[in-house]
């Protein structure tokens, strides 16, 4: 009897284990198909070698990494400090942080960029001489549209928090902050040399999300009229469907390299 209790939830977990398989891979197995085979060349990886000298694919995915790249200085600039006060100084602010940085979550993205467009065409006349106006126009420079930073670090800010979170729960701050202080280091020395490499793999998951959401968005920066990686190969499927998808399935691929790198560093360090 205790044998078949046991092999019931082997059983059972194997059976979820394969559906999810199946579920996951399926469609990527589709995807490699199409585009290594077609009707007219038979099978073939050419998709693949077409990928780099496509017309925007250059462009579009040095402006994401470029965009990906300032959003998690921003965000991360911005969220650790205040974890930090919080947690140090005013704990009982704990829960009004929470709830404001996980806000986003339940706004929706339409109408979060309608908010935005609202905001950049607002403007009377007698400013259009004034800081305030440049300010709106430089944000919408299409090499490097920086109102796209502003909008991905509030999207992100739901999941830097919880990483952050999470990475601060799981060491004693206080103490660590206490005795670095006691022993002479400065504040600077203090986060530099003694919290962020206790926080390596919270900062590192934090990252990796923020990347992952910013190589993926693609309502925001097609509403405000902006063609990053994600909108490029939206843009491409029209014209290349099979260098469409090829792109698309290796960007995951990365994706999930990524992740699992990640996750490596997180188990070495436990």
């Amino acid at each position: 009897m205790a044998g078949l209790t046991v092999s019931r939830p082997r059983l059972g977990r194997t059976a979820v284990l394969a559906i999810a398989g199946v579920y996951f891979l399926l469609p990527l197995a589709a995807s490699l198909w199409f585009t290594v085979h077609s009707e007219g060349k038979g099978f073939s990886f050419s998709t693949y070698g077409d990928i780099l000298t496509a017309d925007g694919f250059t462009q579009s995915l040095l402006m994401s990494l470029g965009l990906a790249v300032a959003t998690i200085v921003v965000v991360l600039a911005l969220m650790l400090p205040a974890l930090l006060a919080v947690r140090l100084s005013a704990p009982r602010l704990g829960q009004v942080l929470e709830v404001v940085c996980t806000l986003p979550l339940v706004v929706p993205p339409i109408t979060f960029v309608a908010g935005i467009s609202t905001v950049l065409r607002w403007g009377p006349d007698h400013l259009a001489n004034t800081p305030f106006w440049q300010t709106l126009i430089a944000i919408q420079d299409p090499d490097f549209p920086w109102v796209l930073v502003l909008a991905y670090v509030v999207l992100a800010t739901p999941y830097v928090y919880r990483s952050l979170d999470a990475g601060l729960r799981a060491i004693d701050v206080r103490t660590l902050v206490e005795v670095s202080r006691n022993l002479g280091a400065g504040w600077i020395t203090v986060v530099f040399r003694t919290i962020l490499p206790n926080l390596r793999t919270a900062l590192a998951s934090a990252a990796f999300l923020t990347l992952a959401l910013v190589l993926g968005e693609y309502t925001i920066a097609v509403l405000l009229g902006f063609r990053p990686f994600a909108v490029w190969i939206v843009t491409i499927s029209g014209a290349n469907a099979q260098l469409s998808v090829a792109v698309s399935l290796l960007s995951l691929i990365v994706t999930w390299a990524l992740l699992l790198l990640v996750s490596g560093v997180g188990r070495k360090r436990t």
